[in-house]
């Protein structure tokens, strides 16, 4: 069955399901759109407690109550000004030191820091220096948020396929991270560089920054630089950055020497701002 459903991955139409499930998301009519609601929160277990709203009239559409905020003081940040932040309510999927220009995705396979960031120069930076991986799944909050305070420098968005990234994805076919679309996000830090990257995958119907909104994917096979000017888009610690329109991944990078992040076991359940790892020094 495993071996299947990673054959069906690479068989399936990504980029046309993925078009279906933004217009299924965008449905306003009432009726449906509660049905769809009710539905995912029954077949996935969303807590609504914490949600600003438990009423599905308070969505216009299905997209919107997945993107939903959270409830003042339902996501508190770890006190200590030094601890690097959960940047996601998910799973971990990898944590630790990316060992050259290699990092970890699932036990026995690694992937190319250059490959993932779309450019060699951007991934220098980081080679050597430590990683995180959450997995939001489909019943989690789904705005991501800054592990420590910076300074937008550049985004760079890389056009690839949409594989799914649930964990026997992740644990079954090469290098998904790197192959997915993404937008890789560069923040100049006091302590560093910092990279968040948020992972497309198969139905993510979007991805939404605090600074463009939603981002719209470059066509073709050509990465989308864009740069910023200096000290612009400046984003406090624990700040919202962003959010995926449905589930996804993220990716946090910082360069060497720069943060000691803390053990995690694979699957380990994680909240938006709760410790991650100290900052070094």
């Amino acid at each position: 069955m495993r071996g299947a459903y990673l054959l069906l991955q690479k068989l399936l139409p990504h980029h046309l399901l993925t078009a279906l499930a933004r217009q299924w998301g965008a449905i306003r009519w009432r009726p449906l759109k509660n049905l769809q609601i009710r539905g995912a929160v029954r077949q996935f277990g969303i807590d609504l407690s914490e949600s600003e709203s438990a009423d599905p009239d308070h969505y216009p559409s299905f997209d919107a109550f997945f993107t939903r905020a959270l409830r003042p003081g339902a996501r508190q940040a770890d006190p200590d000004p030094r601890a690097v932040l959960v940047p996601a309510d998910g799973r971990i999927s990898a944590v630790g030191e990316i060992d050259g220009d290699r990092i970890l995705q699932a036990k026995g396979r690694d992937y190319s820091l250059a490959a993932l960031v779309g450019d060699a120069g951007d991934a220098a930076a980081y080679a050597g220096g430590s990683f995180a991986t959450v997995y939001l799944q489909p019943r989690n909050y789904h705005r991501v948020h800054m592990p420590v305070a910076g300074t937008l420098r550049r985004t760079t968005y890389v056009p690839g396929r949409l594989f799914s990234v649930a964990p026997v994805t992740v644990e079954g076919i090469d290098g998904v991270f790197a192959r997915n679309e993404r937008l890789v996000c560069h923040f100049d830090t006091d302590t560093g560089p910092l990279a968040v990257v948020m992972v497309g995958a198969m139905i993510v119907a979007g991805i939404e920054t605090v600074w463009d909104g939603w981002i719209q994917a470059p066509r073709g096979r050509t990465a989308r630089v864009t740069e910023y000017p200096a000290g612009s888009r400046r984003l406090e610690r624990f700040a919202e950055l962003g959010r995926f329109h449905f589930g996804s991944t993220a990716i946090v990078l910082f360069g060497p020497g720069q943060a000691r992040l803390d053990r995690f076991a694979p699957g380990q359940e994680v909240r938006v701002g709760q410790r991650l790892g100290l900052l070094a020094g």
